[in-house]
């Protein structure tokens, strides 16, 4: 482990070994983040009271966010029944799908998605820190994304500003599209699990739309005018939110992660409209044919923040900024 940077207010630290990918972690004494760049720019640990709020995938990477023992990391294309999922938070390109050149077949991605990701780490005047991480150039979606994490002193959560930027000789169209997997509960043990913050009685359009039916779609309950609940449950699918107010938040093992965004009213959001999306897996007998082999690791939940679609000339940018707030259940 090498200290690159040692403000007392926030700390760096590169873990840096020959034969590994390297890993950032940044600690501000109430929040350590653990980062990868080498594996897709992700996050892979958020440890927040001492509780790890990221689901990892402990099959191939230990808590020090390294390989584990016959794992080698390498850039991979292919099925979802190929996808090598560590886990943690990440960032794509939406919409989704295998059909024309217009959709992200993935994951996985051989670059956007396992492919490793330039880094720097900058000090900012009030003692905050940032780590940015930049993809290659990638030549299927013309994308090159940066994703800047930032960590400020007495903070219990941090900013994570995306950008999408088009490196291509012509005009695309994507949205961005962020995806943290943290860990579901059991069935049954109660909890806050995940909400949404929606606009309440007419809001003009439906605020819950399906996107993927796996095994089935989530089951939900509206418990407000202006909220919606989605429990721990074993089914693979998944729902959009289509008006969305910008928060959704996500309880598991006594710490409730909060999501903060800004949603564009005017803009047109990829999966019906979608501003948010909710997927939930858990173990199956065997691998999801019609889902091109998924075949899922574990019990997860992702909490996925979306932009609006945006038509990029080559050389123009889009961007999505989402900050995460932390919170330890009372007696957790």
């Amino acid at each position: 482990m090498s200290v690159r940077y040692a403000d007392p207010r926030v700390r760096v630290d590169v873990d840096d070994a020959a034969g590994r990918p390297t890993v950032v972690w940044l600690d501000n004494g109430l929040l350590r983040i653990g980062a990868v760049p080498d594996l897709g720019g992700r996050i892979l640990s958020t440890t927040y009271a001492g509780i790890e709020t990221l689901w990892r995938n402990a099959g191939l990477l230990d808590e020090r966010l390294h390989p584990v023992s016959g794992h080698v990391p390498t850039p991979i294309g292919g099925s979802l029944g190929d996808w090598v999922n560590y886990g943690g938070d990440k960032t794509w390109p939406a919409p989704q799908g295998w059909s024309g050149p217009g959709e992200w077949a993935g994951p996985p991605d051989p670059v956007l998605d396992s492919g490793a990701f330039d880094w720097s780490v900058e000090e900012l005047g009030d003692g905050s820190v940032r780590l940015v991480m930049t993809s290659a150039d990638d030549p299927r979606t013309g994308l090159r994304l940066a994703r800047a994490v930032t960590l400020s002193p007495g903070h219990h959560g941090y900013t994570l500003r995306l950008r999408g930027t088009n490196t291509s000789a012509a005009p695309v169209r994507w949205a961005l599209w962020n995806v943290t997997q943290r860990c579901a509960g059991e069935v049954g043990t109660g909890g806050v699990d995940v909400r949404v913050g929606l606009p309440g009685p007419d809001s003009g359009g439906p605020d819950v739309v399906p996107v993927i039916e796996g095994t089935g779609l989530p089951r939900h309950v509206t418990i407000a005018p202006d909220m919606v609940h989605v429990p721990h449950q074993d089914v693979v699918g998944k729902l959009g939110f289509p008006t969305a107010t910008g928060w959704l938040s996500h309880a598991s093992g006594g710490i409730t992660c909060t999501l903060l965004f800004t949603p564009d009213p005017t803009g047109a959001y990829p999966d019906g409209g979608s501003r948010a999306e909710i997927w939930l897996e858990h173990p199956l007998p065997e691998p999801l044919a019609q889902l091109g082999d998924l075949d899922p690791p574990d019990r997860i939940v992702e909490v996925e923040v979306l932009g609006p679609l945006a038509d990029l000339p080559p050389g123009t940018s889009t961007e999505l900024t989402i900050k995460f707030d932390h919170t330890r259940e009372e007696g957790a």
